[in-house]
């Protein structure tokens, strides 16, 4: 699994996310016997020799438990999580996710799991544990809040630049400046005065803008999901209205507050006061996104397609530009094979599973060969690219979601181009789903 770079798309991180949350699922999931599920955290710039070292301790006092089956179970695991670390010299940039253990699976079989990657930001846990479940409540932390928002705080003395990911803060950039001060002194000098401080604030709000644009911009897109703007004096609202401010960032802010310090103090100040406005980010991208869609549809453009086989009808045609999916989508994908060789693909979901008659070969009423079973799900995760579409996981927890899933059987896509579904006619029934 590997880490996306800050300019890649959003789509790789979402796909990145939507992987990480699968593997939850199915961890939080496995249980086993006894205390042979071994879950390791490693934070970046940790020492893989501590680890080792760790670990080859426990070795020793694990072999003292009395029950046998217990013993052996433990051992077997702190083994295999030693050979894992062997695969690595040093700890990834975001850190290291070791699973392993023995999991007893629904059929009662005993299956050993070893899982291990590099998640796809830096994880600030630190974690050995070894039990009768596999602890993940470090990963659910990193998908709590994965967008990275931009603070921009200034006032009269300075401004500061900072992004948030989640609990993570860092300052890009601190500057200083000496703006001159209104005075008293009367007659003709006046005006001049007034006209120079003007001058400066206007050359100090142009210099804000330009380095914030050297720094919230890469490779002509906003690199974050959502800028702040903060400040004690009515430079951010001058800034935020300003011409000088490029438009892709201005499209970006999602609230302008007002701080009582600048610098640091008023980074932290103005990260609790746009809390609300943070975790609302994702939320609201969600529900545009499906309004979008839903516009398509009701303005009647032909550039959208929803259910299966139109969606990939499209994706085939390398027309679908987002591809919109509810992430809890249940389709498995099968292929077959007859006793021709010919192979058939079929996207069934779980009621027509149970409905096993499917994989008959109507004309020789021999049974199909499973070639490849897969969650649709994960197909797109892997192939989204080779159509070149983007790929969207959206939830049923928005309104618009919920009218998503329901009334669209949550798949559906926005296409580049008009598509004429009906006209198209596949010669070989590939497609053929219910």
């Amino acid at each position: 699994m590997a880490s996306t770079a800050n300019g890649d798309s959003s789509t790789d991180r979402n796909v990145e996310i939507w992987k990480v949350k699968k593997l939850i699922k199915s961890l939080e999931a496995a249980r086993g016997n006894g205390t042979s599920m071994i879950s390791l955290i490693m934070p970046p710039k940790s020492q893989i020799a501590m680890v080792a070292k760790m670990l080859a301790d426990e070795y020793g006092t694990a072999s003292n438990i009395k029950s046998r089956v217990n013993r052996q179970s433990v051992l077997a695991a702190i083994t295999s999580t030693q050979q894992r670390l062997k695969l690595y010299n040093r700890v990834p940039p975001n850190g290291l996710v070791i699973y392993c253990g023995t999991i007893v699976t629904e059929e009662g079989k005993e299956k050993k799991v070893n899982i291990d990657f590099e998640p796809f930001k830096p994880i600030n846990t630190s974690l050995y544990l070894c039990d009768n479940k596999f602890h993940t409540e470090a990963l659910s932390e990193l998908l709590e809040s994965d967008a990275t928002f931009g603070f921009i705080v200034m006032d009269g003395n300075g401004a500061l630049f900072g992004t948030l990911s989640g609990n993570t803060r860092n300052i890009i950039h601190k500057m200083m400046v000496e703006l001159p001060k209104k005075h008293g002194r009367g007659g003709q000098s006046a005006l001049r005065f007034a006209r120079l401080r003007e001058e400066k604030r206007h050359n100090y709000v142009r210099k804000v803008a330009e380095l914030a644009v050297q720094f919230f911009i890469t490779d002509n897109k906003v690199n974050c999901s959502g800028l702040v703007l903060a400040g004690s004096a009515d430079f951010k609202t001058e800034l935020s209205q300003s011409d000088m401010f490029d438009q892709r960032l201005q499209a970006k802010i999602v609230k302008v507050v007002d701080v009582s310090y600048g610098g640091e103090n008023g980074f932290n100040q103005a990260i609790d006061l746009a809390a609300e406005s943070l975790s609302n980010v994702k939320f609201i991208q969600e529900k545009k996104l499906i309004s979008q869609y839903f516009d398509e549809i009701s303005q009647d453009t032909g550039k959208y397609c929803f259910g299966v086989d139109d969606t990939l009808k499209a994706l085939d045609l390398g027309a679908v530009e987002t591809l919109i999916v509810w992430e809890n989508l249940d389709i498995t994908r099968y292929v077959l094979k007859d006793s021709n060789g010919t192979e058939t693909v079929l996207h069934l979901t779980k009621e027509q599973e149970k409905e096993r008659e499917m994989f008959i070969d109507p004309e020789t009423s021999a049974e199909k060969e499973v070639v490849d079973k897969m969650s649709l799900l994960e197909w797109f995760a892997e192939k989204y690219k080779d159509f070149g579409a983007d790929l969207e996981f959206v939830t049923n927890r928005s309104q618009e979601g919920s009218q998503f899933v329901k009334g669209f059987g949550g798949i559906g896509g926005l296409l580049r181009y008009k598509v004429n579904f009906e006209q198209l006619t596949y010669d070989s029934d590939e497609f053929f789903s219910d």
